[in-house]
């Protein structure tokens, strides 16, 4: 599929480029889901994010099931943390994420830069560490210098470790206390041990080497990751940041360059002066082309070999998932304005606690709260709601064989729907039936 610069895309063919990136327009796979289809997924995605909220399962999970169906959720794990590992932890990775080992040497400068604490640098605004992390760091540095030394002592002796475990003199701020930073978030409860190692995390002098109840594990990197990864050569910033731009292009198909790589919506974050010259470089070199997407002010980029193919999908999809994690750009392609109620007072909920989209076809048309009631072995749908003018027929049998199968696939006996309402009871007659 050819397209020139300066060209308008139509919006359903911008959505089907999009579906088609993030892999929905290739059917499941007909047998066993094995390390070789997650492989390739990973690598398409580019990115997986992770996320503590665990009332239907960790999202990590989720974007692997809604585009290969049932896999063996130990088989990822063994990819993520296991002695053969291919992913490893990172910040900017988007946010907390997981990314292939292959994506490692395109996040060293990012760790250099951390490592000098360049958080005011005219390039690096902030990008080389979370604010609690430069925000602690600034404090740190001056109350308690050789602090960060004697935790990666910690851990060179101890680790894996916690940071609950990382502090070398076992002194905790109380709440009572004031807060001598205010920008950490006291519900984040960041001990100076936490910072201190999170710091190291960001420099890459410690990574992740497994999860403890989903608490993180922190050992030196060289203890951790393949000596062939850590010796491998590293690009220089440039290259880095091209290549970064590149799996966010092939990932996202058609985006706008918040989109590709904004703070709050991109697949790695760059500062805006950086993302212009990397895309003016990308633009020349014939890999993006500037095209316009119908409804979308701003300039969209076109992946050079991104397709447009029929979209059959069928999907609930993490509210992290790669292809809705931008907000605006969920609502820009799929006129789906779409907000997590996790963050917002029970009150003030609309759709529920934990919603999925559902995706059918190319279009999303439904909003699916969901809840895994392990002590009673069902997934609990206590809210759904269809998107306006999507008529409930369509979707409660699909819908309800998707449950099913996610069901299943979390081990599960059965799906149980409490939501009211007319399509509540359209749901639950499909699944019963």
């Amino acid at each position: 599929m050819a397209h020139s610069a300066g060209e308008t895309v139509p919006i359903d063919v911008a959505r089907r480029i999009a579906l088609t990136a993030q892999g929905f327009a290739e059917p499941r796979p007909a047998g066993r889901v094995d390390v070789r289809h997650l492989r390739r997924m990973i690598e398409r995605l580019g990115v997986l994010q992770l996320d503590s909220v665990n009332v239907l399962c960790r999202s990590h999970y989720l974007p692997l099931f809604a585009r290969l169906g049932p896999y063996a959720r130990t088989t990822l794990d063994r990819m993520c943390w296991g002695a053969d590992r291919e992913l490893f932890e990172y910040f900017w990775g988007h946010k907390a994420s997981l990314l292939p080992l292959s994506g490692y040497p395109l996040q060293r400068w990012r760790m250099r830069a951390a490592e000098r604490q360049d958080w005011s640098a005219p390039m690096d605004p902030a990008l080389t560490a979370p604010w609690s992390v430069v925000v602690g760091m600034q404090r740190l540095s001056v109350e308690r210098p050789g602090f960060v030394d004697e935790v990666l002592a910690r851990v060179t002796e101890g680790g894996p470790i916690t940071a609950g475990e990382a502090s070398p003199d076992d002194l905790r701020r109380k709440k009572s206390d004031p807060d001598p930073d205010p920008s950490t978030g006291r519900m984040w409860n960041w001990q100076d041990a936490k910072i201190a190692i999170e710091y190291l995390f960001c420099t890459g002098q410690v990574t992740i080497a497994g999860r403890r109840n989903f608490e993180r594990q922190y050992d030196l990197t060289e203890r951790v990751l393949p000596a062939a990864v850590l010796r491998g050569s590293e690009p220089s910033a440039e290259e880095a940041r091209r290549e970064l731009v590149r799996i966010s292009a092939r990932a996202l198909g058609v985006a706008t360059a918040r989109e590709l790589c904004g703070a709050t919506g991109g697949h790695f974050p760059l500062p805006a002066a950086i993302t212009r010259i990397v895309i003016s470089e990308l633009v020349d070199s014939g890999e993006l082309v500037p095209v316009r997407v119908d409804g979308v002010p701003q300039q969209s980029y076109l992946w050079s070999e991104a397709e447009d193919r029929p979209i059959r999908a069928r999907a609930l999809l993490s509210p992290f998932d790669t292809l809705i994690w931008n907000r605006d750009r969920t609502h820009r392609l799929f006129d789906f304005f779409y907000r997590i109620g996790i963050y917002t007072p029970a009150a003030k909920r609309v759709h529920g606690y934990y919603v999925l989209p559902f995706l059918l076809g190319d279009r999303l048309v439904a909003r699916v709260d969901l809840k895994a009631d392990r002590r009673n072995s069902a997934l609990v749908v206590p809210t759904v709601t269809a998107e306006p003018g999507v008529p409930d027929g369509e979707i409660a049998e699909p819908l309800a064989a998707e449950l099913e199968l996610m069901a299943s696939w979390l081990e599960l006996d059965g799906v149980q729907v409490t939501a009211h309402g007319e399509f509540g009871r359209a749901l639950s007659r499909a699944v019963s039936a």
